[in-house]
């Protein structure tokens, strides 16, 4: 048999014991009306009293073996930095940073952040994207799109 039509054959073929492509499905965001798990948000001023939009929950339906974060720039400018953290948030109360990035996306451009395999021993109850204007004065007005998946 030729070495290509080797390669197609194992492409192709159902080999016990190999790994299966995962299937992801997008998280909800909590307070969202269920018809769109992705959030678009435009970065606000830090307040003295009260709460930032800065923090955005995905509720965690059911467990999953790894978690996805997408975020995208709508508008951008050269000079801003926006920062990007990404946090799983765990039934006991606990949590964990698993982004921690400083960005300057131009716009209508991606980033895949993870996959970020679940922690064991530990029932994941929300993704949290939280994205900021620091100190960057540049950075307020910035707008995004965000979505979290939960990957089996």
């Amino acid at each position: 048999m030729a070495a290509s039509s080797v390669m197609a054959f194992l492409a192709t073929a159902a080999i016990p014991g190999l790994a299966q492509a995962e299937t992801c499905t997008f998280l909800q965001p909590i307070g969202g009306d269920g018809s769109d798990p992705v959030v678009s948000k435009t970065v606000g001023r830090a307040k003295l009293l009260g709460r930032t939009n800065w923090n955005t929950d995905f509720i965690v339906d059911r467990p999953y073996k790894s978690y996805k974060f997408f975020f995208t720039a709508n508008s951008s400018d050269a000079n801003a930095k926006y920062p990007v953290e990404g946090f799983m948030k765990f039934t006991d109360g606990t949590s964990l940073q698993v982004i921690n990035a400083t960005m300057n996306p131009p716009i209508g451009k991606g980033q895949e952040f993870g996959p970020f395999p679940a922690v064991p021993e530990k029932q994941a109850s929300q993704m949290n994207f939280k994205v900021g204007a620091s100190s960057d004065p540049g950075a307020l007005g910035f707008s995004y799109r965000i979505s979290v998946q939960g990957c089996l």
